[in-house]
């Protein structure tokens, strides 16, 4: 049995949200200058050169890359032979409040989603946890700016609606997203599995890099047909019109029930945040 102190994980989730709000991950950078290298459009190419303008000013100075620095989102992988000295989720939420006050982070959680009274430190946190074998632990945080997160949608479909009825699907919430959730947007989906499972599965597949594939090549190739239609809308980024609405469209999946065939559509925006560390 491995030993885990709670303030370790405190200390660790602190330094994940400055470097997350502050530093954009390495494949989201290189899809945008790839984005910029194939785009045509005048408009979008002084767009996305401003977005790589905006990364790098970020980076340099460690500064916001957004000022919507988010709710954060934190999943746990914990091992099954690991134990936490303390108390798990008090030091998660310790690690948000510290990251946000230390990082000069904009507070954006209200306590109560009717009254909206702000809770000034950026706690309570979304916590995922994941039981997994062995002795590790590691920790993921994501930010998630609401811009894009109100745009997201999850939708009971019929299996008689089936392949096309999810294809359908995805390219309407993406339309009517249009230009809301600061395009190029990265599009996480989940199908199957129930209504919840369906949109955790959309969130986590936003944490994957954004050249990646489904190990599945079904899902692969279902990847690859909806990114090119979706960009085919030419939405653009910001939306002033352009070939790249979209930097990636990951999709995970799930065995569900006979009668269901849940499909939920989970939108970020180009600053698709997220950092991982090891315990």
């Amino acid at each position: 049995m491995r030993e885990i102190q709670a303030q370790q994980i405190t200390q660790t989730i602190r330094q994940l949200c400055i470097d997350a709000n502050c530093h954009l991950a390495g494949d989201v950078k290189n899809q945008i200058k790839q984005c910029r290298s194939c785009e045509t459009f005048p408009v979008a190419q002084g767009i996305l050169d401003k977005i790589i303008q905006n990364y790098e000013i970020a980076d340099e100075n460690v500064v916001p890359i957004c000022q919507d620095t988010g709710v954060a989102c934190v999943f746990l992988e914990i091992g099954q032979d690991v134990h936490v000295n303390g108390n798990l989720e008090e030091a998660v939420h310790e690690g948000v409040r510290q990251g946000y006050q230390d990082g000069y982070l904009r507070k954006s959680v209200v306590a109560d989603p009717l009254n909206r009274v702000n809770t000034k430190d950026n706690t309570p946190a979304m916590i995922y946890y994941d039981i997994v074998p062995g002795d590790g632990f590691k920790i993921t945080v994501a930010p998630k700016g609401f811009g894009s997160e109100n745009m997201s949608q999850i939708k009971m479909l019929k299996p008689s609606d089936g392949l096309q009825g999810v294809k359908d699907f995805i390219l309407k919430v993406v339309k009517e997203a249009g230009p809301n959730p600061c395009p190029p947007i990265v599009v996480g989906v989940g199908i199957g599995g129930t209504f919840d499972k369906a949109a955790t599965m959309a969130k986590r597949a936003l944490l994957r890099p954004v050249d990646s594939h489904n190990p599945n090549p079904f899902y692969a190739q279902l990847e690859d047909e909806m990114l090119e239609k979706v960009n085919a809308l030419g939405i653009g980024p910001q939306g002033f019109g352009g070939k790249t609405t979209a930097l990636g469209v990951n999709i995970e999946y799930f065995p569900t029930h006979i009668a269901g065939l849940p499909c939920a559509v989970n939108i970020n925006c180009h600053v698709t945040r997220h950092k991982s560390a090891e315990l």
